[in-house]
């Protein structure tokens, strides 16, 4: 499971050949969420209000790097890191 970000205590990460819709994966200490790169919706799992909007925040500012990332892990070749939120 590639780390691609890590910011204020979050990992987000992104597995090879994962199923559809495109996501990618937050971790807050014991919370985790697989969030979807174009609706930004919770698909699975819960982050408290604080981190989600952490997460939103930056996954907003980075939809098209995520994307890319998807498609990279789809053909299962190096994903690229994508700048955390300051």
């Amino acid at each position: 499971m590639p780390e691609i970000c890590r910011f204020f205590g979050i990992v987000i990460t992104m597995y090879y050949n994962d199923h559809v819709p495109p996501h990618f994966h937050a971790r807050y200490g014991r919370e985790k969420a697989s969030i979807g790169i174009e609706s930004l919706q919770i698909l699975e799992g819960t982050l408290s209000p604080r981190a989600l909007g952490l997460v939103m925040e930056w996954a907003s500012a980075h939809k098209s790097e995520l994307m890319n990332d998807w498609v990279l892990a789809r053909s299962r070749s190096p994903l690229k890191s994508i700048d955390p939120l300051r």
